[in-house]
């Protein structure tokens, strides 16, 4: 079983919508669970306003169902301590800490990491801003320069996400004519591949 962790430092960087969408991805390849570790319950409202294609349960009630699942993904409550961070590293196969690509979300997050040894994390920047605006890309040619693990892809900043979130359903089913929701789902697709190279990589390795 692949266990995937989400984690930030910052409200409102798309940690949840991060688990939601990542969770749905995993769910086309196989049986997934989403565990709904934080506090404000985000994923959980998410799945009960409509119908999502994976499982979500909290944090005291998913033991039972781990044994029937290819995929678990966990949102965990944000701000978590050196301490914290590295026992959620040390429980998953991949922690994904999703960031904007602006200083006040992006120092945190590196301080932390720099902080404790991790061996298995990447960064997302997400809330992207669209074109002309290239922060998204600046922050991700710095990133990989500096040797700090970050995905390829990228998610977009859309309204979308907000709506999916109301309506609970996916950000490609907005509306049939959100081309904002499809080219956002896009993105989380190319994520989702890339977590899936990982974990054949990590496998065959």
């Amino acid at each position: 079983m692949f266990i995937c962790t989400v984690t930030g430092y910052k409200g409102g960087i798309g940690k949840s919508t991060t688990a939601i969408h990542l969770s749905a991805i995993l769910a086309e390849k196989g049986r997934t669970l989403l565990v709904d570790g934080d506090p404000n319950r985000t994923c959980l409202a998410w799945s009960r306003r409509g119908e999502l294609p994976f499982k979500v349960e909290d944090e005291r009630k998913y033991q039972r169902l781990i044994r029937e699942m290819d995929y678990l993904v966990i949102d965990t409550p944000a701000r978590p301590e050196s301490d914290d961070l590295k026992t959620l590293a040390e429980g998953c196969d991949l922690l994904i800490l999703p960031t904007t690509p602006d200083v006040v979300s992006l120092e945190p997050t590196l301080e932390i990491t720099g902080a404790v040894d991790l061996a298995n994390y990447r960064l997302l920047i997400t809330l992207v801003p669209p074109p002309p605006n290239k922060q998204g890309e600046e922050l991700l040619e710095t990133l990989k320069k500096s040797d700090i693990p970050v995905f390829n892809s990228m998610i977009r900043r859309t309204v979308s996400f907000p709506q999916a979130a109301e309506k609970g359903v996916l950000v490609h089913q907005v509306g049939k004519r959100d081309k904002a929701g499809s080219d956002a789902w896009n993105d989380y697709k190319k994520v989702g591949e890339e977590i899936l190279n990982f974990w054949e990589n990590k496998n065959n390795g």
